[in-house]
C-alpha cells in the first residue's frame, strides 16, 4: 500500500506525472494508486503545498499522452501482448478482462475506463489493437482524461478549501475511494468468473 501523502510530498509534480503518465497506458502503472492520487493532490494544492493552476493542467497532459502512447502501442504490438508471459509488471489476466470490458462498453469504455483500476491502464492498448478510429479514441481520450484527472483532483481542492482540517481525514477518505474504485474491477472479474462456470 503506497503512502499517497508521503508520495506526493516526497516527489511533488513530477512524481504526480510519471505516475499517471504510466498507469494511463504503458501497462506498467496498474499497481499505482491512481484515485487516491489525484485526491490527496487537490487536497494538498488547497493547503498551498501545489499549485492547483499547474496541477490540474499536468495531470491532464500525463493522462492523455499516456493513453495516447498506449494505444499505439496496442497498434503496433498487437495481439503479441497476449502471447507475453505474465510477470510483476504485466499480467495477461488484466489485457484480458480489458479487452471483454472495451468489448462490452464500446467507445464509451475509453471514457468509463479512467475510473476503474487496471482498466485505465489497458484499455486505449486494447482500443490500439481493435484499431479502433483514432479521431474518436483521441475524442473520447480527452474526455475521460477531464473528468477523471481534473475532476478527481478538484474535488479534493474544494474539499480541502470547505472542510476545516480535511487532511486529518485524509487517510480514510483515500480508503473509501481505493475501496470504491475497486468495486468496478470485482463485478468485472465476478462476471468473467461466472461465464467460465457455465
Amino acid at each position: 500500500m503506497f503512502d499517497v501523502v508521503s508520495l506526493v510530498k516526497t516527489f511533488g509534480y513530477f512524481g504526480i506525472f510519471g505516475i499517471v503518465f504510466a498507469e494511463s497506458g504503458l501497462m506498467v502503472g496498474f499497481f499505482f494508486p491512481g484515485d487516491s492520487l489525484l485526491f490527496t493532490a487537490g487536497v494538498l494544492a488547497s493547503a498551498n503545498f501545489l499549485n492547483i493552476w499547474i496541477l490540474t493542467p499536468l495531470i491532464f497532459l500525463a493522462a492523455v499522452l499516456g493513453d495516447n502512447i498506449g494505444y499505439f502501442l496496442g497498434r503496433e504490438a498487437g495481439e503479441k501482448l497476449f502471447e507475453r508471459e505474465s510477470s510483476f509488471f504485466f499480467r495477461r489476466s488484466h489485457a484480458v478482462k480489458a479487452k471483454e470490458f472495451f468489448s462490452e462498453h464500446g467507445s464509451s469504455a475509453v471514457v468509463l475506463a479512467r475510473f476503474v483500476p487496471v482498466m485505465r491502464t489497458f484499455v486505449p492498448v486494447i482500443a490500439g489493437i481493435g484499431r479502433m478510429e483514432y479521431k474518436k479514441f483521441f475524442f473520447f481520450d480527452l474526455i475521460g482524461g477531464l473528468l477523471w484527472g481534473v475532476g478527481l483532483t478538484l474535488i479534493g481542492f474544494f474539499l480541502g478549501n470547505i472542510i476545516p482540517d480535511v487532511d486529518r481525514y485524509l487517510l480514510p477518505i483515500v480508503g473509501v475511494i481505493v475501496t470504491v474504485s475497486l468495486l468496478p474491477v470485482i463485478k468485472v472479474w465476478y462476471s468473467a468468473w461466472k461465464q467460465t462456470k457455465r
